[in-house]
């Protein structure tokens, strides 16, 4: 695992200001004209933690396995985006749109995801350890299967249809948070 990490820290590349802002407009031509102009935002394998992205729309870009661990991100739209294996943790993502976003095996430990909508996201194998995802709306997440959500804070959380199986909840606050037809199968639960 530490070769592993190792490899992608010496794969992450850093990006000026300018470089940036010309893939994020590039993004925002390619979001208006329906793909037909600009280019969709690929931002894999690249260092952008504690960058403030705050109200930005990255819909479907490709952010697999970048690092925006403190970032501020919140009321960003991160729909449909390609998130999996990234560092987001102790990211702010408050009242961010992440519908239908993958984040399969990405780390979101300490992440605050108040209010957030996580609807039909993908968060199989999502280290969720101690983030805030109270009032969050994961509701038909069908893919939390082995999430790590131990010591989360899912307060008033829509986990309605919600595929929870094999899920660590432990210690988690689930006040409030409506659980119906939720998959629990094989969850631990344990507090």
């Amino acid at each position: 695992t530490q070769e592993v990490k190792t490899s992608m820290k010496n794969e992450m590349r850093t990006l000026t200001k300018q470089e940036l802002g010309e893939i994020l407009d590039n993004h925002n031509l390619w979001l208006s004209s329906n793909g037909k102009q600009g280019e969709k935002a690929n931002l894999s394998y690249t260092n952008l933690s504690s960058i403030n992205l705050s109200y930005i729309d990255l819909s479907s870009a490709d952010l697999s396995y970048v690092n925006l661990s403190q970032a501020d991100l919140s009321s960003a739209n991160l729909s449909s985006a390609n998130l999996s294996y990234a560092d987001l943790s102790s990211t702010n993502l408050s009242s961010t749109n992440l519908y239908r976003a993958n984040l399969h095996n990405a780390n979101l430990s300490s992440t605050n995801l108040y209010d957030a909508n996580l609807h039909y996201a993908n968060l199989s194998s999502t280290n969720l350890y101690q983030a805030n995802l109270s009032r969050a709306n994961l509701s038909s997440t069908k893919n939390l299967r082995y999430a790590n959500l131990s010591s989360a804070d899912l307060s008033y959380a829509n986990l309605s249809c919600a595929n929870l199986s094999s899920a660590d909840l432990s210690f988690a606050n689930l006040s409030f948070a409506n659980l119906s037809s939720a998959d629990l199968s094989s969850t631990n639960l344990y507090s």
